[in-house]
């Protein structure tokens, strides 16, 4: 089989390394990196650190609104499947990266695959909730990392093609976290650290909390943005935050003074494994990030009032908020999971042979 694959931001990456390196032992992949996301502390340093094959183009997109980046993405992928003529298209989650790209090949009779379909917010608002429902709608095998995923689908009268895969983000931290504790100790972790502003100098493990917000619902509206760093502010513990290039020029836009925070340039995926393994508690309005933290043990306060990853509201150990600064300061400091119950809905970390396995019977 000829595939050829899109992706463009931080989770496509890392679902990206665990399936690439079962799917090109067999089969040929051509890899487009769109360039969603562009800057190297979010881009280049995951293809070095996860070993993913260095993309066959880089169509260089780069930000803008997002109809100007779907459409300048939608033009250059068509011209790649017209030119490269593959099997099938393969997209990861909800970015408009994943939307370009099956939309392209939909127009031009080509197979959609996708991976990580079936998630629901339920939120319309949110441009990646109005993606994966798109994609869903246009692909023909969708690849579904829980059974909440099939059931989602199955009420949109979504059922032909549908597969429980198990998640290929659980098989890549299964396997990084390994690597990420046998490289980095925590003076290590600490000193390769590129500190913006406060100081390291007395964090210890498991004596911080981990935050990170980038979502535009929060970024965009100044009240919400200034009420999460108020809260942060009045945190028992330091939060460390590794800082999105968009929130840090909107922090200084709306002049918002960060205090108890620790702002540090982006990490890679293995640092970042260990700073959420050691975490108290993660904070975060990143899908990818609250499910991470499910699977590396760290309770996670999720700043946002729903998500896609309902299984991990289990029993605690996430919970989302209203973004004001005494719910967020209430559950991040009050809220404990129960440590006796974790069911595994997320698969058996074999999920990317078993895409593999679903492809080739395709075939």
């Amino acid at each position: 089989m000829r595939l050829l694959t899109v992706i463009g931001a931080r989770p496509q990456f890392i679902k990206a390394a665990p399936f690439s390196a079962v799917f090109r032992q067999q089969h040929k992949e051509i890899l487009v990196h769109t360039g969603q996301h562009y800057d190297a502390n979010m881009s280049d340093v995951f293809f070095n650190e996860l070993g993913i094959p260095k993309p066959e183009y880089n169509l260089g997109v780069g930000s803008g609104n997002h109809g100007v980046q779907t459409g300048r993405m939608l033009e250059k992928i068509e011209e790649l499947l017209l030119c490269e003529k593959p099997d099938g298209m393969l997209v990861y989650g909800d970015t408009n990266s994943t939307l370009a790209g099956a939309l392209a090949a939909s127009k031009l009779h080509i197979p959609v695959f996708h991976i990580e379909a079936g998630l629901r917010s339920f939120n319309m608002i949110m441009p990646e909730e109005q993606n994966r429902i798109l994609t869903d709608h246009i692909s023909t095998i969708l690849s579904c990392p829980t059974q909440t995923a099939v059931d989602n689908l199955a009420r949109e009268g979504i059922t032909k093609g549908v597969h429980n895969t198990g998640d290929v983000m659980y098989d890549a931290v299964l396997y990084n976290i390994e690597i990420a504790k046998s490289r980095f100790s925590w003076d290590k972790l600490i000193s390769d650290m590129h500190v913006l502003e406060g100081s390291v100098l007395n964090l210890t493990a498991k004596n911080y909390y981990l935050a990170t917000v980038h979502r535009a619902e929060n970024t965009d509206d100044k009240r919400r943005l200034c009420a999460i760093f108020e809260a942060f502010s009045e945190m028992d513990m330091p939060v460390l935050m590794p800082i999105h290039p968009r929130t840090r020029k909107l922090i200084l836009q709306y002049d918002i003074i960060p205090t108890n925070v620790i702002l540090i340039e982006p990490v890679g995926y293995l640092p970042m494994l260990m700073l959420t393994s050691n975490a108290k508690k993660v904070l975060t309005d990143s899908g990818g990030l609250q499910k991470e933290a499910w699977m590396l043990e760290t309770p996670c306060v999720t700043i946002r009032e729903q998500t896609e990853w309902i299984e991990t509201l289990e029993c605690g150990w996430n919970v989302l908020v209203h973004v004001n600064k005494e719910d967020i300061l209430n559950k991040a400091m009050n809220t404990k999971p129960d440590i006796n119950k974790r069911g595994n809905p997320f698969g058996d970390g074999h999920a990317a042979e078993k895409i593999v396995e679903v492809l080739k019977d395709y075939k």
